[in-house]
């Protein structure tokens, strides 16, 4: 069965005036127009494409790749206005629509929004809404402590940096564990800090332990080798200083850096750092 609003695998079937039609494994068709047939593609050769509805409302394929797919979460720009809702641009030929029924607030041109891509049930077309809350998973979160997660970046509140977690799940990262430079919309990886009773979860943008505090030394070392074998950090220094050269909190740097100082790879001076190689020189 070909499925819209998500990557088929398909097989070129025929090759006709409008495009080439490709099959899946049951015999149901699309036609994938000739702007998007790549250089040399032959019948039988199989393709990956994004099957949705064009402006005439006929489902078709697309060897571009679409900013969001069905049932994902994402930033975009609303591109026009008309009188049935705002239209987003998703990098497709077509944009998409947002009705003002799922319109969280009313939606101007120029805006950028977060979106999650549906296909409505009376039209049975793809559509997007801004009324995200009612997709997130809130019970039987299935995450663990320390597991690789991939995020998307909202937005900001008192507390720290809203994200949304494997597409799935509400999180946050606490100001006081970002560590570089994050923007709405930005997809990145992290790591489960904690699920709550309450099923809030905690996200950190680095592993917790000790392979979090070895990569840290490797950090510091790596900036050392490139700093001439000297940097003037100290326990001293602020918390800005030590994320502003090493991307990461003070905590973790003086956790890291007794690493270096145990295993007699660097000297802790009172101005600094000192990479041990270059002192004995």
């Amino acid at each position: 069965m070909i499925h819209i609003g998500v990557h088929n695998e398909l097989v070129v079937n025929r090759i006709l005036a409008p495009g080439a039609f490709l099959i899946d494994s049951e015999g149901n068709d699309v036609l994938l127009p000739n702007k998007y047939i790549p250089i040399g593609m032959k019948i039988g050769d199989q393709l990956k494409v994004f099957v949705y509805n064009d402006s005439e409302d006929r489902i078709v394929a697309t060897t571009i790749r679409p900013l969001l797919q069905l049932h994902e979460f994402g930033y975009l720009k609303v591109k026009d206005i008309n009188n049935i809702g705002a239209f987003l641009d998703w990098g497709l030929e077509k944009d998409l629509l947002v009705p003002f029924r799922q319109q969280h607030r009313r939606l101007n041109i120029g805006q950028w929004c977060l979106a999650y891509l549906y296909i409505d049930k009376l039209t049975h077309r793809l559509a997007a809404t801004t009324k995200v809350e009612k997709y997130f998973i809130k019970d039987n979160i299935k995450l663990e402590v320390n597991q690789e997660v991939d995020l998307l970046i909202t937005n900001e509140s008192n507390l720290g940096v809203n994200v949304i977690i494997n597409n799935s799940y509400k999180g946050m990262i606490f100001h006081n564990e970002i560590y570089k430079d994050i923007m709405k919309g930005d997809r990145v990886k992290g790591y489960i800090d904690q699920v709550r009773n309450d099923g809030k979860i905690d996200v950190n943008l680095r592993k917790k332990g000790m392979k979090n505090l070895e990569e840290g030394a490797q950090t510091i070392l790596e900036e050392l080798r490139t700093s001439n074998g000297f940097l003037a950090l100290t326990d001293k220094s602020t918390p800005e200083e030590i994320q502003s050269v090493l991307q990461m909190s003070k905590k973790n740097f003086k956790k890291s850096l007794g690493i270096l100082y145990r295993n007699k790879q660097v000297f802790i001076k009172k101005e600094g750092v000192l990479l041990r190689t270059i002192e004995k020189n």
